[in-house]
C-alpha cells in the first residue's frame, strides 16, 4: 500500500510540474517583430535563457522538442527567439538581433544568453555572438551554418545577398570580416564555451565545412569547444539531434 501511495504522489507531482510548463509563448514585439518567449515557470538564479534561432512565423520551434523543452523549463532555463525571417548574418539584421537582447535584459533576463541555433540558426547566432563576444554565455549549435561560403552562398544565395545587400564579389572581397569562423577570437577571449551535434552524412550543411572548420578555428583561437559527431546521419529532425543528452547537459552546466 506504501508503495502504491508514494507512486500516485510521484505521478501527481509529475502531472503538476507538466501542467505548470508554458503552454503558450508571450509574443511582443521590438522594432515592428515578433519577439517569442516562453518563460521558465521557476527562474533559476540570474533568469538564464536559451536564445534560439531560426525563429520564423512568428514560432520558436525547439519549444515543440520534448525533451529539450522540459528539460530547460524545469532547470529554469527560459527559451525566447527573435523572427526578423531569413537573415544571414549581416552587421545589419545583427544590429536589429541586439535591440531584442536589449529588450530581454530590461525584462529582467540574464545579460548573457545561451545561443543555440538549428541548421541556419547556427549563422544567425554565430554573426550575433562574434560581434557581441562580452554578451554570451555559452553558444550551441545543431548541424548549424558556421560558414558563410558553405549553404549561404551555395543554397541560399538570394537570401544571403539580399540580408547583406552587397553583390557576391563583395562579400567574398570582404569575407573575412563577416564570416564567423574567421571571427572567433573575441570569444575565445571571453571563454565562451560552445557545443555542436553534426551527422557526418550531412549533404545540406557539411560537416567539414561548418562545424568540423569551426572546432578547428576555435581551437586554434584557445577556445573551448566539444562537438559529438552522428555516425551516418544527415540534415534530419531525428532523435540523434534533438534528444541529445550531451546538448542538455551543456545547456544546464552552463547556466
Amino acid at each position: 500500500m506504501k508503495k502504491l501511495l508514494a507512486l500516485l504522489l510521484t505521478l501527481a507531482t509529475s502531472a503538476l510540474a507538466q501542467e505548470a510548463l508554458p503552454k503558450k509563448p508571450e509574443i511582443f514585439e521590438v522594432e515592428g517583430h515578433k519577439a517569442v518567449l516562453y518563460a521558465a515557470p521557476k527562474p533559476a538564479k540570474g533568469k538564464p535563457w536559451v536564445w534560439y534561432a531560426p525563429t520564423l512565423n512568428g514560432g520558436v520551434s525547439l519549444a515543440g522538442r520534448k525533451m529539450y523543452f522540459e528539460a530547460f523549463m524545469k532547470a529554469g532555463i527560459s527559451l525566447a527567439g527573435f523572427d526578423l525571417g531569413e537573415v544571414r548574418g549581416s552587421p545589419a539584421s545583427s544590429a536589429k538581433f541586439t535591440h531584442f537582447y536589449d529588450a530581454m535584459v530590461k525584462r529582467g533576463f540574464s545579460a548573457k544568453p545561451i545561443l543555440l541555433g538549428q541548421s541556419r540558426g547556427g549563422m544567425m547566432t554565430l554573426a550575433w555572438a562574434f560581434r557581441n563576444p562580452d554578451k554570451v554565455k555559452a553558444w550551441a549549435g545543431i548541424y548549424p551554418v558556421c560558414n558563410l561560403t558553405s549553404w549561404p552562398l551555395k543554397n541560399s544565395k538570394a537570401q544571403t545577398l539580399a540580408d547583406f545587400a552587397l553583390p557576391e564579389v563583395e562579400i567574398i572581397a570582404r569575407l573575412k570580416e563577416f564570416n564567423p569562423v574567421d571571427n572567433l577570437a573575441g570569444l575565445a577571449a571571453n571563454k565562451v564555451p560552445m557545443f555542436a551535434v553534426h551527422g557526418d552524412s550531412d549533404v545540406v550543411v557539411p560537416y567539414d565545412d561548418n562545424t568540423r572548420l569551426l572546432k578547428e578555428r576555435y581551437e586554434a583561437a584557445g577556445g573551448s569547444i566539444s562537438v559529438k559527431i552522428i555516425p551516418g546521419e544527415g540534415h534530419k529532425a531525428t532523435p540523434s539531434f534533438f534528444e541529445c543528452q550531451e546538448l542538455v547537459a551543456f545547456v544546464l552546466g552552463a547556466r
